[in-house]
């Protein structure tokens, strides 16, 4: 008899989540390499197309797919008392999966993704419903919080975790044999509008402040043939909006992304494709970015994080301001709405002192395109993390959140200052 296993993608206890087209895609991926071996239930606390949420117009997707999650408010937690905005859990109520697992019971596994590190309280809370409805069923927690955060996750009460991308383990634990060429198990969801691929893992910088070389290691490019058979799935079930979670999309690119989106072209599949982990400037050519529009790319994410050389080469020389110019020139000569296009930078790092993160968003704004401030989130492992131990205690993952470490390090008069700056700059492109 086959195993009866249910997915969990965890509510989110924080002060701020957008669905930027999020998805929780490793656990989808495991599922998919189990495809009709084991018998599947997915609950998605994040999913916006659920019944209960469709019918609240104020969380309504725009054009791209993304959109605003339902939330409630929550007393704020006693250790960033200190941060002056509401705390919230974002996600279905906790009732409906309470519910569910009265009605879809009882599992032999239940497999739960987690992401952020400070996001653990969603996945204590799945964790004490599924022990109070099935006691017997074995958690299994896989993902960021457990690679990055081992030792606090083993408080949580899992019956077993997974660390980083080595997925044998779980085979032999579940006792089933996979199939690694199978795509995700997207048809786990009932309605389906938004989707992810990857055509590659890891990445080949070693910047300072990502998490990417821990959980991922160095660049590793993926089969082209069950890329396309995913999104080949995807269009099936309807979806529009595609969005890439590769760290290193445009790397090696004549072995990944060519081949793959000229058989996009070849086929004639018309999706959106969307890139919200930020794009390596430095590798977008005229002919890349040609193919990219024509192939169906809307919206373009760049990481610049800061103009600062002197930052850069302490960070890992990611990229310079003459790449990012150039890049921006290239794909507005494609045909891309400069308002599609935007430059990622951090705010809150602890080396802002050598960022100039003022003359960075003022050098963004200048080449006509948005920028975005992306709140820096100190990450156990990585040397920018453990230098952020004089500020807080990297060992409680909640002091890793993006919203409440910029407002330590800079106070909350500051970061308010610079992301009204950020706000009042992309407005002047609109009237321009």
């Amino acid at each position: 008899m086959k195993p009866k296993i249910l997915l969990i993608n965890p509510p989110i206890y924080d002060f701020a989540a957008y669905d930027f087209w999020l998805k929780p895609y490793g656990l989808l991926s495991v599922a998919g390499f189990l495809r009709d071996k084991a018998n599947f239930k997915l609950f998605d606390y994040l999913d916006r197309l659920a019944p209960f949420i469709a019918k609240q117009k104020e969380l309504q997707s725009d054009r791209w797919g993304r959109g605003r999650f339902y939330c409630e408010k929550i007393p704020n937690l006693a250790c960033l008392e200190q941060i002056p905005r509401y705390f919230r859990r974002f996600g279905l109520p906790r009732r409906m999966f309470e519910n569910f697992l009265t009605k879809q019971g009882p599992f032999d596994f239940a497999l739960i993704q987690t992401t952020m590190t400070y996001w653990y309280q969603g996945v204590a809370e799945v964790i004490e419903d599924i022990r109070k409805a099935w006691p017997k069923a074995k958690i299994i927690l896989g993902g960021n919080y457990v690679t990055l955060c081992r030792s606090h996750a083993q408080k949580l009460g899992a019956d077993f975790l997974i660390e980083g991308t080595n997925l044998q383990p779980l085979w032999e634990y579940l006792n089933i044999k996979p199939d690694m060429q199978q795509p995700a198990l997207w048809e786990a969801y009932e309605k389906l509008n938004v989707g992810v691929l990857k055509l590659s893992d890891g990445c080949p910088f070693n910047c300072t402040y990502c998490s990417v070389p821990k959980v991922y290691g160095k660049f590793k490019a993926r089969g082209s043939e069950r890329s396309l058979a995913e999104l080949q799935l995807l269009c099936e079930l309807g979806v529009k909006n595609i969005a890439f979670y590769d760290d290193a999309l445009l790397f090696e690119a004549k072995k990944t992304l060519y081949p793959f989106l000229e058989e996009v072209l070849k086929r004639n599949i018309k999706v959106n494709f969307h890139s919200p982990n930020a794009l390596n400037a430095r590798f977008i050519t005229k002919d890349l970015a040609e193919l990219m529009v024509k192939a169906g790319f809307k919206t373009f994410y760049l990481g610049l994080e800061s103009i600062s050389l002197q930052w850069q080469k302490r960070t890992g020389s990611k990229i310079s301001c003459d790449e990012l110019t150039q890049a921006v020139e290239y794909l507005t000569a494609a045909g891309v709405e400069p308002t599609n296009i935007t430059a990622y930078q951090i705010l809150g790092h602890p080396h802002i002192d050598i960022q100039q993160l003022e003359e960075s968003m003022h050098f963004v704004n200048g080449l006509g395109i948005r920028g975005m401030l992306a709140d820096f989130s100190p990450i156990p492992g990585t040397p920018d993390g453990e230098y952020c131990r004089k500020y807080v205690d990297m060992d409680e993952p909640l002091f890793h959140n993006k919203t409440a470490f910029p407002i330590i390090l800079l106070g909350f008069d500051e970061t308010n200052r610079l992301k009204d700056l950020q706000r009042k700059l992309n407005r002047s492109l609109t009237k321009t």
